[in-house]
C-alpha cells in the first residue's frame, strides 16, 4: 500500500510542478489544465474526507502505528507539512498562470 500511496502523491505533485513551470515559462497549454482539473479534484476528495487522503484512511484500518507518514515513501517532516507546501506551490503556480494569460 506504501508504494502505490507513493507513486500516485509522485503524480499529484509531478502535476504541481507542471503548473508552476508552465506558469514561470509561460509555457500553458492543455496538460496544464489538466493537471488543474487534476489537484482541484483531489483537493474535493480530501475536503470529503476531512483533509485526509483515502488511502491513509485505508491504511489506518491495518495499524495502530499512525505517525506522520506512516502510509507513505516519504520524509515524516514532509509527510506533516505534505498540504502546507504542496497548496502554496499550487496556489503560486495556479496564480502565475492566470497571471500570463491575462496578460496576453
Amino acid at each position: 500500500m506504501q508504494l502505490i500511496h507513493t507513486a500516485i502523491w509522485c503524480v499529484f505533485v509531478s502535476a504541481i510542478f507542471y503548473i508552476l513551470y508552465a506558469g514561470i515559462f509561460d509555457n500553458i497549454n492543455a496538460l496544464v489544465w489538466v493537471c488543474v482539473g487534476l489537484i482541484l479534484m483531489e483537493g474535493i476528495i480530501l475536503l470529503i474526507c476531512k483533509w485526509r487522503c483515502p488511502l491513509t484512511l485505508l491504511s489506518a484500518k491495518y495499524t495502530s502505528d499512525q505517525y506522520d507518514g506512516f502510509d507513505i515513501f516519504i520524509p515524516k517532516w514532509l509527510a506533516r507539512h505534505n498540504k502546507t507546501i504542496f497548496t502554496s506551490l499550487f496556489v503560486l503556480g495556479l496564480a502565475l498562470v492566470l497571471w500570463r494569460i491575462l496578460a496576453r
